[in-house]
């Protein structure tokens, strides 16, 4: 894996760790695609740093286990808006 590769996983996983970010928000901050973030959590970080890959690991099931509420609080403010 090439170094530039390397520090962006550990940039993105420590950012992760300390704000409890989704994909999609850490995405936007580093200006990568989610794909890419997903990846480097999901299939890069575990040959670097096993301990950081299963804390990460923990953070991203929270965030898909929450995702369908914050899209409902979501869809409620946009009508609340609207209205």
């Amino acid at each position: 894996m090439q170094e530039y590769i390397q520090k962006r996983v550990l940039d993105i996983c420590a950012y992760i760790l300390e704000t409890q970010s989704t994909v999609r928000q850490a995405a936007n901050v580093f200006k990568v695609s989610k794909s890419t973030v997903h990846k480097d959590m999901t299939e890069r970080l575990p040959s670097l740093n096993k301990e950081m890959a299963r804390e990460i690991k923990a953070v991203l099931e929270y965030n898909k286990a929450e995702r369908h509420l914050r899209g409902g609080e979501a869809t409620r403010k946009k009508y609340k808006d609207l209205a």
